[in-house]
């Protein structure tokens, strides 16, 4: 190689695997004046550095990287010192706690440095294998740590005789001066070594962006993922089954609630020909809705983490038995529903609540498959009789039957004092319901008697729905 077009200075960019080796492959050469390395992290190690604790950025849905990680403005005349940077750099790592290599350590380390263990290590041990390369290799002299590339420019152009040189423009944080120093430095060749896990995309899905303005933080990358102890007792939807796809989805299962919703395009290379224990299998996602619900592509819904209580369509509660206690929820009921005695009924069921939920109960609600029946044949009797899910008839006994229910829940109080007793339902109080009215029905105005204002009568009844008032 003539003198004049010599390659005297190499700049690499990122000091994870790649930046090793090159590193390590230029020093060999001995021919190089100066070879540097560039790592905008704190130490060497790339995409193998563990942040546990990742700050989650807002993304939008089909944002690339140069929409959402938009150069700095550079200062005008270098060096320069500025305010720090505020603005989101990407720079943390998609390494969660349970990751593990997936290609065997033989095949993955370098030739002339095996992992200490194998075949398949835990994040740490790359990160350390690539730390420690370059102090094996004697190249940690190179680093240049916490020092950004912002702009790398060509000096010359590649039309002109003379040999192409570039300029590269390096952000780095002064702690001492609570600022961002700026300079820029000349090399006569540039290796990028920088890696491609940085900016995470999310694609557009109808419905998606304003699903995530509404909601935020329920919709993550994977990028931001560390640990499955996040998600404990939620309803989880992984979306893809590549790598992380599947180690997320085996993870959550021993955590979230079950079943974990992985969302597939194809066939993945770790996907059996059934899911995995405690998964389900769902196809593409068609579209987000604001009431938090997702569509997937064969029409099927997902609701995420809680669900409406009330169905306004059938005008009735979403799983509900006795009208009071929620099937999916043992500790959420609801009292007032129905009104049948108003305060007298509303005083039934918190009394059998109150002893249900402090443990004192006499009688256990019965299982969740008799809950459902209870509601499925509630629903068909209602639609038969044209009646309302949560209308309970007197007449028919069905509300002595309905307050009885919590009677025999709640049972007796202790001897001690503590709780309450449902009130009994005496003679003299079913016969105020049955005869005593205030308003006397058309055609029966108490035999010719004309009622003052605010008096009660009694009066005769022809129809059964004694309770039709309330």
């Amino acid at each position: 190689m003539a003198t004049e077009n010599r390659i005297r200075s190499v700049a690499i960019i990122g000091a994870g695997a790649a930046g090793a080796a090159a590193a390590a492959a230029f020093k060999a050469e001995d021919y190089f004046e100066q070879i540097r390395v560039f790592e905008r992290r704190g130490t060497a190690g790339g995409t193998w550095i563990y942040d546990p604790d990742p700050h989650v950025p807002s993304i939008r849905p089909g944002g690339l990287p140069a929409d959402l990680d938009k150069p700095l403005e550079i200062p005008t005349t270098l060096p320069a010192t500025t305010s720090p940077n505020q603005q989101e750099r990407f720079v943390q790592t998609p390494i969660y706690d349970t990751l593990t290599t997936n290609v065997p350590a033989i095949a993955m380390s370098f030739s002339d440095s095996p992992f200490p263990y194998g075949p398949f290590v835990p994040h740490h041990v790359p990160r350390q294998y690539i730390e420690n390369y370059f102090s094996k290799q004697r190249t940690d002299d190179f680093l240049s740590l916490n020092t950004t590339v912002e702009d790398v420019s060509l000096l010359s152009s590649p039309r002109s005789k003379g040999p192409q040189r570039w300029k590269l423009t390096l952000r780095k944080y002064d702690p001492s001066k609570l600022a961002d120093v700026w300079w820029e430095e000349k090399f006569d060749a540039v290796i990028l070594a920088n890696g491609h896990y940085s900016i995470p995309w999310i694609p557009e899905v109808t419905g998606l962006a304003a699903y995530m303005e509404k909601f935020p933080g329920r919709v993550i990358h994977s990028k931001y993922y560390r640990s499955s102890r996040h998600f404990a007792n939620k309803k989880a939807v992984i979306i893809g089954n590549s790598a992380s796809g599947h180690d997320i989805t085996t993870g959550l299962v021993s955590t979230a609630q079950l079943p974990v919703y992985q969302s597939r395009r194809s066939l993945g290379r770790w996907d059996g020909d059934e899911p995995l224990s405690g998964v389900q299998w769902k196809p593409i996602i068609k579209e987000f809705k604001l009431d938090g619900t997702i569509v997937f592509d064969d029409g099927t819904v997902f609701k995420v983490n809680g669900r409406p209580l009330w169905d306004y369509e059938s005008n009735k509660l979403i799983k509900s038995y006795w009208h009071t206690f929620l099937q999916d929820f043992p500790r959420l009921a609801i009292v007032g529903i129905p009104r049948v005695l108003t305060f007298r009924s509303f005083e039934y069921q918190a009394v059998a609540l109150a002893r249900l939920f402090s443990g004192r109960n006499a009688l256990s609600l019965p299982s969740l498959r008799e809950q459902e029946r209870w509601e499925k044949e509630r629903d068909e009797k209602s639609k038969r009789e044209h009646l309302k899910f949560h209308d309970i008839r007197w007449e028919t006994g069905e509300t002595m039957n309905w307050l009885d229910g919590f009677f025999q829940i709640a049972g007796l109080g202790r001897l001690t004092g503590e709780g309450r007793i449902p009130p009994a339902m005496t003679k003299d109080l079913i016969w105020a319901i049955e005869n005593i009215k205030k308003y006397p029905e058309p055609g029966n105005q108490n035999n010719g008697k004309k009622a003052e204002a605010d008096e009660w009568v009694v009066v005769n009844r022809s129809t059964k729905d004694l309770l039709h008032f309330i």
